[in-house]
């Protein structure tokens, strides 16, 4: 499986919550959630915000959540824009993420598809959802807990992954990421901190 580590760590406004062990993790898709899909987006000129993504990002990171991209990224198996380009393009948008006030502490993408016009790239992979590859990635890596995760996605592919990783998925319907987002972020807070005051028994 093809993954790739993130582009630096940037800890939660709190230090007290980045003390705590087990932290909640979001696993945002990228096409549709965090930016409009327009179609293998590749470069900054093609990438238009979703409304509230970035709002939705800095809550998530100021209730002290880990914040991890997965995406399908078959454009660069197509020959439409290479890995350089992708990686470019992600420093930007985790860079206007960290100016907005949120972070993204990691993230993975899959440039493989079946029957990509590139051979080096022309293959199953079991990291494109929905296949699950790399959430187990990110979890193995980060230590994370299967019940105090979730991810965004705006596809049925997406949510395969998360339940083939054993995780919640919900689908974003568009719209504001922020205001969709807001009483999901409060129920996980809210389940992470009751099994914070259970163990402190």
């Amino acid at each position: 499986p093809f993954t790739t580590r993130g582009l630096g760590l940037t800890h939660p406004r709190h230090p007290d919550l980045a003390r705590l062990s087990e932290r909640p993790a979001l696993f945002f898709d990228r096409d549709g959630v965090i930016n409009a899909d327009l179609g293998y987006v590749g470069s900054r000129e093609r990438f238009q915000w979703v409304a509230g993504a970035r709002e939705a990002l800095r809550e998530a990171t100021e209730r002290g959540f880990h914040v991890f991209v997965v995406t399908n990224q078959s454009g660069i198996g197509r020959g439409l824009y290479d890995e350089a380009a992708l990686q470019a393009l992600h420093a930007w948008m985790i860079g206007e993420i960290r100016r907005a006030g949120g972070t993204v502490d990691d993230w993975r993408f899959c440039p493989h598809h079946p029957e990509a016009a590139l051979p080096a790239y022309r293959r199953v992979c079991a990291c494109r959802k929905p296949a699950p590859g790399m959430i187990h990635d990110l979890m193995t890596r980060w230590e994370i807990v299967p019940e105090r995760a979730l991810l965004i996605g705006d596809q049925e592919t997406d949510l395969a992954a998360a339940r083939a990783a054993g995780i919640r998925g919900i689908r974003f319907p568009g719209g504001d990421l922020a205001a969709f987002l807001a009483p999901h972020l409060a129920a996980l807070e809210a389940e992470w901190r009751a099994s914070l005051a259970s163990a402190s028994l």
